[in-house]
Formats: C-alpha cells, structure tokens, sequence
C-alpha cells in the first residue's frame, strides 16, 4: 500500500541532509492517502473520491535561528532538492526582512531526539478490494432492512466514508513511517405522522475497514426506535436537572467542555483560561480525562504531523488539571514537552494543537444504578453539535432527546430538543457517577474555529451530573 513513498524516501533524507546545511533543524513530512465516501437514499447512489487530507504532497520545516518556515509542495524528486532549497532562503529571507523592527515570538529549535518506526493498523476488509459495487449494494440492503422496520419510516439514508493514508517524517535523528486506515458510517431514518416529521441519527465508525457495516446493521433497530420516540416529544421547560449522559454525550462535553480549552496554542495565546488552573481541582474527583493513541478509534496514529510520537496525556487527573494538549511549537514557545497533538489538515496545511482520541476514563457504576438514583431528571442521548468558550470556559450543547426520570424509573416521557449549557466546571464538579463501560466514536471531524479540519474521536462511559437544560 502507497509504495510510492518508497520510491523516493532516499531522495527524502538527501533534501533533509542539504537544507541542513544551511539550517540548525530540518525535517520534511510526506503524505500519500486515498478517500473515498458512498452514499444511498431516495435521490440515489453517490459515489466521491474527493475528501479531506489533500491527496499526496510534502511540507518542509526549518529554523534559522529567527523563526520556523514551512513550505509544501506536491512535486518531488531528488533532481528538484536545489531548486527547492533555494526557494526555500529567498522566501524565508523575504519573511524575515518584511519583520522590520518587529520582534518575532521566540522559538526555541525543537528536540530531535533519535527515534525510527515503522507502524500500520489492522483491518478485516479494504474497501478498496471490496469495490464500489459490493459497497453500494451492502449499502442498499441495509437501506432496505430500515425502509421495513416501520411504516412510519419514510426514509433512511446511509453513507460510508473511507480513508486511508501513510505518512513517512524524516528529520535529521528521526525516521518514521506509518499507515494507517479509519473507515465511518451514518445512518439517519426520517419517520412521518400526518404532518409532524423526525429524525433520528447515529454514526459508526473503526480504526480499520469495511468491517464497520457489521455495526451499522445492529444499530438499524435502535435509530428507529429513537426517531419513532421523538413523534411523541415536547419542549423541555428549562432548569437544572440531575442527568444520566450515555456515552456519545459524554464524549461531546468531553471534547467540547475540555478539549478545546486545553489545546496549549491557544495557551501561547492567552486565549484560554485553563492555563490559569494547571494542579487545580476542576471537576470531580470522578473525573480522569485521557487524550492519545493508546486506545483504537478512527484518531489514532503513531506520530503526529510534526514527527512527535504520541502516547496517552493524562489531562486531568482525579479532578486536578494537570497538563493540556500541544503541539512542537507551542511547546517549545511554552517550555514544555509535545504531546503528539500537531495535526495537519492536510500536507498544505499549518500545524495546530488538535485532540485525538479523547476521552474520560471509566469508573464503576452501572447506568441502572445512576437511573434509580435519580428522583428527577433525565437520560441524556444522541448528541447533535457543540461549542465552548476556552477563554470564558462556557459551553453549549445540542442533544437530541432527553428522556424523563422519576422515582428512579425511565417514564417513557421524551423532550426535544434540547440544548446544554454551563460553566465548564461547575458541570464537571457535579459529576456525581461514572459507568463502568467506556465507548469511543470517531464519526465526526473537528475544526479549529471554522476551518482546519481533522479526524477526531471522543467518549467515555455513561456519566451522571447537575446540568442545566432548556
């Protein structure tokens, strides 16, 4: 798989050894990957080979002693190596002689320290190999199964999207090499009664490949049965409430009540007030939360886009914040180690701090157990969208469907839709259960603001806490 990388690595170390002979660090990145999505529905089958990660290209990274530049290219043979080192120092001596009298932000030149991998992921079933025919009609078939579930489902659509990409980091002390595949799937059912419509949506996804249909197939009963529910749902009257979060929802105030807050870029610039509380209590001591690559969802990898190797970031540990998520840059602004989270949208991208999987670790309770506890409240599902504030820690989340509990019992009473809000630590110190069971999902991207955007995984375990919603 993307032997072209092969071919030319050589020619790879050859650029890295000649700029740097002219810089302190070099290091060069490249990227070959393949997308592809599929889609079914009434309209039709869609078949797109277009997609994020940009196809195959290089970026180069250097320090002068003044700044990093980086410049990306698509084209490359060792014949080229002159022409881009010389493009390389004029542009780098344009940037610097456009700086003036300006002081640029200090950057220390990154540790290289020595380190060679060569790292690929498991998977059942290329879809690839499989082929479009074979996906579409799995894709149909599941389609068709929905369709009879109900006379009240008057649409279901399915779509899969695939990509898989290697990516190899040659610096002066390092030699990486990793390939990887994450394949997702949605489904999403459309029931009518007279004039009232619902909809009803889950995603699906693995570190792997078209093996993730197995998924889809056993969740068909489930999304019905939710859209089916919503028939019958009403507006929530606003108020705080002891609430049961499943999984999904755990991972959306995860990754939205702490992930964004602790991408350490943002630290550099004073744009996030989690810098302020590192080795503070900021939730329950229920509260472990991890980000990294030591569990297997669609984000994980060996090394990130600054040839950082990742592991498992413990950021907050028992309640106390004790680190964020950073890239090289930031951390070598901010006198700290990366932590393998410099991620790229693709090769003609600038690196940011970006979670990977993140997630809250398990505790022990079961979500019968966090139900009969409560004497009002509900069971919180099937997250929609999200947003934080890293600089006022605000948050605000859609959940589609809350479903009432009384007397430690579910009523069968639904409420939607629904939109969580609060001050981020006020909603983590009220966490009062953690489920004994943890579940990722990666169906989703992430971006950084509005742009920026990369694969991401979140969740944890069913979770009970003091949320206000409305």
């Amino acid at each position: 798989m993307f032997s072209n990388l092969d071919n030319i690595r050589p020619a790879l170390k050859s650029l890295v050894a000649a700029l740097r002979e002219d810089y302190p660090y070099a290091s060069v990145l490249a990227v070959e990957d393949a997308w592809r999505r599929w889609s079914v529905s009434r309209q039709g089958v869609s078949i797109d080979a277009s997609g994020f990660g940009g196809g195959t290209g290089f970026v180069v990274r250097v320090f002068d002693g003044v700044g990093c530049a980086e410049y990306s290219f698509n084209q490359f043979s060792e014949e080229r190596i002159p022409k881009i080192k010389a493009l390389i120092s004029e542009r780098l001596a344009a940037q610097n002689k456009a700086l003036g009298d300006i002081d640029p932000l200090p950057t220390p030149f990154p540790a290289d320290e020595p380190a060679a991998l060569s790292k690929r992921c498991d998977y059942k079933l290329d879809p690839r190999e499989l082929g479009d025919e074979a996906i579409i009609q799995k894709l149909s078939s599941i389609r068709e199964k929905a369709l009879k579930l109900d006379e009240r489902i008057m649409e279901s659509q399915l779509g899969m999207a695939h990509r898989a990409y290697r990516k190899v980091f040659i610096s002066g002390n390092r030699d990486l090499d990793q390939t990887y595949m994450w394949t997702t799937c949605s489904l999403a059912m459309m029931v009518s009664r007279g004039q009232e419509l619902k909809y009803s949506y889950q995603g699906f996804s693995n570190l792997g490949g078209a093996e993730v249909l197995d998924q889809v197939e056993s969740g068909l009963e489930g999304v019905a049965r939710t859209a089916l529910d919503l028939l019958d749902s009403q507006p929530i009257p606003p108020g705080e409430y002891d609430c049961v979060c499943d999984p999904d929802t755990t991972g959306m105030i995860v990754h939205e009540a702490f992930g964004h807050g602790v991408e350490m870029d943002m630290f550099v610039k004073d744009r996030a007030l989690g810098r302020e509380y590192i080795d503070k209590y900021v939730a329950s001591g229920l509260v472990t939360m991890h980000d990294g690559s030591t569990v297997q969802e669609a984000a994980t990898m060996a090394f990130d886009d600054e040839g950082t190797l990742t592991g498992d970031t413990v950021v907050i540990d028992r309640g106390v914040l004790k680190t964020g998520m950073c890239d090289a840059l930031s951390a070598a602004r901010l006198g700290v180690k990366p932590t393998g989270n410099g991620r790229r949208e693709s090769y003609e991208r600038k690196a940011y701090t970006r979670m990977t999987n993140t997630y809250f670790e398990a505790g022990e309770h079961s979500m019968e157990e966090m139900i009969s506890s409560i004497k009002y409240g509900f069971l919180l599902q099937q997250p929609s969208s999200g947003m934080e504030d890293p600089k006022n820690w605000g948050i605000q989340c859609m959940v589609s469907i809350a479903r009432e509990i009384k007397d430690g019992r579910l009523t069968g009473k639904v409420f939607s839709p629904i939109v969580l809000t609060g001050y981020v630590p006020d909603l983590l110190k009220s966490v009062s259960m953690m489920g004994g069971d943890m579940k990722l999902a990666g169906g989703g991207f992430c971006g950084k603001g509005y742009k920026e955007w990369v694969k991401v995984s979140d969740g944890g375990p069913c979770m009970k806490a003091r949320i206000r919603l409305g």
